[in-house]
């Protein structure tokens, strides 16, 4: 006698979908069979997609940006991950220069992601290091961070960390076996003009400021080795070149995640009247750049959101200096990438950044893993609802195939029949 079956679904492994039955005791898959046997629960999803539940490498819940927070916390941004077939997220510690202060930034964060609904953990983040980077990964491997991000701009906040910093990152990186994530644009063609409206974003940060700089650093993994993953990638052109240019390492090495918004949303979005609900960085790029970009999705290790929510009224200036950018999406994410891409696209949300971090239990349905699963109904509808904090989306209205009804973490259900079963989650 099982505890839980979910019967008839077409279940995601190895790249295909297959008519199976799944058996769940407590929080593991124990079998996986078309003979049928009797559990004390049963979900019947005939004709459903079940797929390993996903993860989000980028969020950014209740973010400090100095005069405001992003809207959303633990608790508004799981809930809607949840929604979105999501069980696990990566957010970040708050920037720090020292040891000292990244174990602070540690527990503090642990405080704020206590009431989270979905499985959590962090990737530190250092700003303009003033600290001997060796005792600082020592004391990242001492919490059990995994990862450590690194801006490559902003050095008007003092964020940003220069170049030989971050070759002896990446030496360390090889060394103490982290991942160096990296937020990629060239200081240096980044322009700050106080006049500058929300329509001048992309003259802000120019699409070259992304390219260049992702070149550059590539060719620091090249020559010094180690591990990078550069966040958010935002153009068709930058990923052409890397294709070229550095085929070698490219997702073995130099490891490229991109976001929802720039293979759904292009700049001219910038033009309309509401263009400053449209803000963030890297910004929308050309519709040329976005069909290069959709072109070349084989290339790209892994989706993440790179979700940071704001109200409307919080977004609705005339400046770029005051408008706080970011946008939200992680109950989305699945919804538009599986309309242009199906199947394809599961591993990059899934088991590909999984196993980047050395899990070797979830991202996959098979014996033995974690019951993260989802159950995804076909049907032809619109994104019309709201499960988080704020009062708009930019994907209001948007086409997608189906929709989440069944959301399974660890063998319990935070989503049954589309409505929310509170669920306390772990840090991992």
């Amino acid at each position: 006698m099982y505890d839980l079956r979910i019967l008839g679904g077409q279940v995601y492994r190895n790249g295909t979908f297959q008519q199976t039955n799944l058996y769940i005791n407590g929080e593991i898959i124990v079998e996986i069979s078309k003979e049928l046997f009797d559990a004390l629960e049963t979900i019947n999803v005939p004709g459903s997609l079940v797929l390993p539940a996903l993860i989000d490498p980028h969020v950014h819940f209740h973010l400090d940006l100095g005069k405001i927070y992003s809207r959303d916390d633990f608790l508004s941004g799981s809930i809607q991950a949840a929604y979105g077939g999501v069980t696990t997220i990566i957010d970040f510690l708050d920037p720090v220069d020292n040891p000292k202060d990244l174990e602070i930034a540690y527990n503090k964060r642990m405080v704020d992601a206590s009431n989270s609904v979905v499985d959590y953990f962090f990737h530190a983040t250092i700003k303009n290091p003033k600290c001997n980077l060796e005792e600082f990964v020592k004391k990242m491997k001492e919490l059990d961070i995994r990862s450590l991000k690194l801006f490559t701009t902003y050095s008007d906040s003092d964020r940003r960390t220069y170049d030989a910093d971050i070759i002896e990152l990446l030496k360390l990186s090889e060394q103490y076996d982290f991942l160096l994530l990296a937020h990629i644009e060239n200081d240096d063609l980044i322009n700050l003009d106080e006049a500058f409206t929300f329509r001048d974003l992309n003259k802000s940060r120019p699409t070259i400021s992304e390219t260049t700089e992702a070149l550059k650093l590539a060719s620091y993994v090249r020559q010094y080795g180690g591990y990078l993953y550069m966040v958010h990638l935002s153009s068709g052109y930058t990923i052409e070149r890397l294709k070229v240019e550095y085929s070698d390492i490219l997702n073995k090495r130099f490891f490229v995640e991109s976001c929802p918004h720039y293979f759904n949303l292009n700049q001219t979005l910038l033009d309309r009247e509401d263009g400053y609900l449209y803000t963030l960085a890297p910004p929308l790029r050309s519709q040329d750049e976005v069909n290069i970009l959709k072109q070349n999705i084989d290339s790209i290790y892994a989706i993440g959101t790179d979700h940071c929510a704001f109200f409307e009224e919080d977004k609705k200036h005339v400046f770029l200096s005051e408008i706080p950018l970011g946008i939200g999406g992680i109950e989305y994410s699945f919804d538009l990438m599986y309309r242009l891409y199906k199947e394809k696209i599961v591993d990059k949300m899934s088991s590909n950044i999984f196993k980047l971090y050395g899990f070797n239990n979830r991202g996959k349905i098979e014996k033995g893993y974690l019951a993260n699963i989802f159950v995804y109904d076909l049907m032809n509808n619109e994104i019309d609802e709201l499960h988080g904090f704020t009062d708009y989306t930019p994907y209001r209205n948007m086409p997608r195939l189906g929709r989440v009804i069944h959301t399974l973490n660890r063998g319990k259900f935070i989503i049954k029949n589309m409505k929310f079963h509170y669920s306390k989650a772990n840090k991992i």
